[in-house]
């Protein structure tokens, strides 16, 4: 028998321990008014997300039914709802969300070479945010439109994983073309994104640093067809097209031409328009790149069916901004773990089976790997496959 370290600590061994502590002690995160240190903290809370733990009682509950081994998952001491929620209301979500994006930066190294799928020189990412939905009546600092209350994620994931590389939590009023200057660009690299992020005088920073950007056309922005490039109309493409803006606005923030592409969607039986900056790509392959931009709205909502981000644990704006970066946390924690130990089954597979062994001492190269030969495994080429809902 294993006698060594439980599954969640070894999926918590993927935080470093020595970086979290030196971002704890900038942060200052523990301080005597917290003796619950904020490892305590963050493992307590990470292990409600991989256990889907719905309350603190709920928490403290499963922790104290295994006294003998609070030690080994890193608690001194009994965990307590109490404690719990004295700690998501005082100590700084601030500390959680730079870890995250730590973990990201950690994350996307592991999964650099990993195949998109997409026969690119550079990395492609696709932009968006999702809207956090509360309760009015319990979160009334989350009114935003007088009538709901949510917070907002913006969120730039890297395609390659599927890993986010960027992610901001804002009021649910913040708009996404203010969240663009946010964007560290990348020469070469593509970035794909909704007409929510069109904002001329913004996208012309991508042109400045030599980066792409695929959006769809907005009706509002008056222009014209300064000439049209070939385009095969046997296939679903309708135009190739070189337009400039002639609104006094639009042209002041985009003097340049812009390139249109036009395409027929049999499925929907209608048009999709897009604008890019990119000028040497076929149309079929800025289409086929575009296409690729649903990547983000699955994984929201696989974040949001499998990690717990719908019911919190606490009613204030910082212990809910704690408990969304935990689970970004989470989730590239256990990426983290899949990509070492090169398991082959589905996040969603992996989760599962990590809920119902926390407790368990055994390899977590053994555990992940006892039904890789019974489970289905994804056919797409990224590692991260979501086909399992």
């Amino acid at each position: 028998m294993h006698s060594g370290k439980f599954v969640f600590s070894q999926i918590l061994a993927r935080v470093p321990h020595w970086d979290f502590q030196r971002l704890a002690r900038r942060h200052g995160a523990d301080s005597a008014r917290l003796d619950f240190t904020a490892w305590e903290h963050f493992a307590a809370m990470m292990f409600a997300q991989l256990t889907y733990r719905e309350s603190l009682r709920d928490i403290e509950a499963c922790l104290g039914s295994q006294p003998s081994a609070g030690y080994h998952l890193g608690f001194r001491r009994p965990v307590r709802r109490s404690t719990l929620a004295h700690a998501n209301e005082r100590r700084d979500w601030r500390l959680y969300a730079e870890l995250a994006q730590r973990l990201m930066v950690r994350a996307r190294r592991l999964y650099a070479d990993e195949p998109t799928g997409l026969e690119m020189d550079g990395d492609v990412y696709a932009l968006d945010a999702t809207m956090i939905d509360l309760s009015l009546a319990v979160y009334p600092w989350a009114n935003w439109n007088r009538t709901d209350a949510a917070l907002k994620m913006h969120t730039m994931l890297d395609l390659r994983g599927p890993l986010p590389s960027l992610v901001s939590i804002t009021a649910g009023g913040q708009n996404e073309m203010a969240w663009l200057d946010e964007i560290p660009l990348e020469a070469g690299s593509f970035y794909l994104m909704d007409r929510g992020f069109l904002d001329l005088k913004r996208l012309r920073r991508f042109t400045r640093e030599g980066a792409f950007f695929i959006t769809l056309e907005r009706d509002d922005i008056s222009f014209y067809v300064a000439s049209s490039r070939p385009a095969d109309r046997q296939t679903s493409i309708r135009a190739d097209q070189i337009i400039r803006f002639n609104g006094r606005d639009s042209r002041r923030a985009w003097p340049d031409a812009m390139r249109r592409i036009s395409l027929f969607d049999p499925e929907a039986r209608s048009r999709v328009i897009f604008w890019t900056n990119h000028w040497m790509l076929p149309p079929a392959t800025i289409a086929e790149l575009y296409r690729n931009r649903w990547r983000i709205e699955i994984y929201f909502r696989w974040i949001k069916q499998n990690l717990r981000i719908r019911h919190f644990y606490g009613t204030s704006d910082n212990a809910v901004r704690i408990q969304l970066w935990i689970a970004i946390s989470t989730y590239l924690a256990v990426a983290i773990a899949r990509k070492q130990l090169r398991v082959t089954h589905s996040l969603t597979t992996v989760l599962q089976i990590i809920s119902v062994n926390a407790f368990q001492k055994i390899p977590l190269a053994e555990l992940l790997a006892a039904d890789s030969s019974t489970t289905p495994t994804s056919h797409s080429a990224n590692q991260l496959s979501f086909s399992s809902f």
